[in-house]
């Protein structure tokens, strides 16, 4: 019996651990490790696709927030050293101080991550792109969807923008619930995030950006009209170029660039 054999899995954590070896190819096919490459793997768990990665030879370390798990790790997974497991929170750390890295080199992310904490989590990431190569997630299928979706969908908001403001990306397979143990009772996928080398659109503040699509969302059944009201009015909206009877899913992310610009033009 594996160092993991007794583990029970702790909602608290959002264990839900990968077990279908099919399914590992494909996410190991995507990542597509190379020997060079500096890596960490948030969320190892019992090293289904640490395994994988120290084998393939990249310098991996990886963040587990489980120290039971974090203490089992050297065990099951030959070749991880020590030193390069990080007990930790991810969503206190900064990925890019982890791993050393050469100059010029940039980090790749990986990760099967706790359901519970994905979005504060993605948020936190993107803190960092500027250090990151590209990032490869498990996710709850619905999230993946909300974040690759296209304006005008239902599934468009908040989190969509905010990722593809700082990436690009791609939706790459579903994944089952019987893939992991235990099963979720949700549908999963696994996904990409490619920092992009410049923003897509042109924004001088990029907090009061974020605020103007946040607030757009909020009341995403009422027009732009009601839904920017604490910010803006009707005019303003025009003045921007954009018809204030529309909803927030109904604008690209260059429209709330030009939203953004007009209340930083008004708050001078």
């Amino acid at each position: 019996m594996s160092a993991h054999g007794n583990h029970k899995p702790r909602k608290r954590f959002g264990q839900n651990f990968l077990v279908d070896g099919s399914i590992i190819e494909r996410i190991i096919d995507a990542i597509n490790p190379a020997p060079d490459d500096a890596m960490v793997e948030i969320g190892p768990g019992q090293g289904a696709l640490t395994r994988h990665l120290v084998a393939s030879g990249v310098d991996l370390h990886v963040i587990e927030i489980d120290r039971d798990l974090a203490a089992a790790l050297p065990t099951t997974v030959p070749g991880l050293k020590p030193e390069n497991i990080h007990v930790g929170d991810a969503l206190k750390m900064d990925p890019t101080s982890v791993v050393p890295t050469r100059a010029g080199q940039k980090l790749r992310v990986v990760g099967n991550l706790p359901y519970n904490i994905s979005t504060p989590l993605l948020a936190h990431l993107l803190d960092f792109t500027g250090g990151i190569q590209d990032m490869h997630f498990m996710l709850q299928k619905e999230v993946v969807d909300r974040i690759t979706t296209a304006p005008g969908s239902k599934a468009y908001g908040r989190l969509t923008l905010l990722c593809q403001y700082y990436c690009a990306a791609i939706p790459l397979f579903p994944v089952p619930p019987e893939a992991f143990s235990p099963a979720p009772r949700v549908d999963s996928a696994f996904f990409r995030l490619t920092p992009h080398p410049a923003p897509p659109v042109e924004v001088q503040d990029h907090a009061l950006f974020q605020q103007v699509v946040a607030q757009a969302f909020s009341k995403r059944r009422k027009t732009l009209r009601n839904s920017l009201a604490p910010m803006m009015n009707a005019e303003m909206i025009a003045e921007a170029g954009i018809d204030a009877s529309l909803r927030a899913e109904a604008l690209s992310m260059e429209d709330y660039a030009a939203l953004t610009a007009v209340v930083a033009h008004y708050q001078q």
